[in-house]
């Protein structure tokens, strides 16, 4: 018998996450070693236990799944990441894939398909969602820059150009030009349509 692939359980939704880790835990050979529900939580989680693999959901409270994702591949690189998600955004892909995820899978996939991933990517594979990976090569890349991305994910709650000038340690007029950018390479109207834009394609 070899050891049981050690999976750390990330997802704010106690429901999900306990669904999620009653299924995988009827698999012989995959052993539910934490589960946390934010993403704060993930880094000091996986230290204390050593997971093989860590299923992140995308959004949560504190960092999100991908800055979690990026924090285990730098300081626990045996740790394969398998990103989740509810909403199969191409951005999100491409951002999964930069953090060092090897898998990316949307939830509403088949259980046996996540229980799969969860083997391939202990087996030091890729697993990405064929749909999305096809989406994601025809929309191609974020046309944002990271400082336009920053301004952007500023400006969702409604803040004014002062308040996001306060937050990023900015000049206004730069915060201006950065969202005058965004709202020209989105081509929206306006600096919320821009924000809405970019979220729904994953690039926030």
């Amino acid at each position: 018998m070899t050891d049981p692939i050690r999976v750390l359980l990330a997802d704010d939704q106690a429901l999900v996450r306990g669904a999620l880790a009653a299924m995988l835990g009827l698999e012989p050979d995959i052993e539910i070693v934490a589960q946390v529900g934010t993403g704060d939580e993930v880094w000091p989680a996986a230290a204390r236990t050593k997971p093989d693999v860590a299923l992140l959901d995308v959004q949560m409270p504190g960092i999100d799944g991908l800055a979690a994702a990026a924090l285990l591949h730098e300081q626990l690189p045996s740790c394969r990441v398998v990103v989740l998600t509810t909403f199969g955004r191409p951005g999100y892909l491409a951002r999964a894939m930069r953090a060092g995820a090897a898998g990316f899978v949307v939830k509403d996939s088949p259980p046996e398909q996540l229980v799969d991933a969860v083997r391939r990517v202990h087996a030091g594979l890729r697993v990405v969602d064929p749909a999305l990976a096809a989406e994601s090569l025809s929309q191609g890349t974020s046309p944002l820059t990271e400082r336009e991305r920053d301004v952007l994910v500023a400006a969702a709650d409604g803040a004014t150009v002062a308040d996001i000038a306060r937050r990023l340690h900015l000049s206004e007029g730069t915060v201006r030009n950065h969202l005058s950018s965004a709202i020209g390479k989105t081509d929206a109207r306006t600096r919320a349509e821009a924000v809405r834009i970019a979220d729904g394609n994953g690039w926030l």
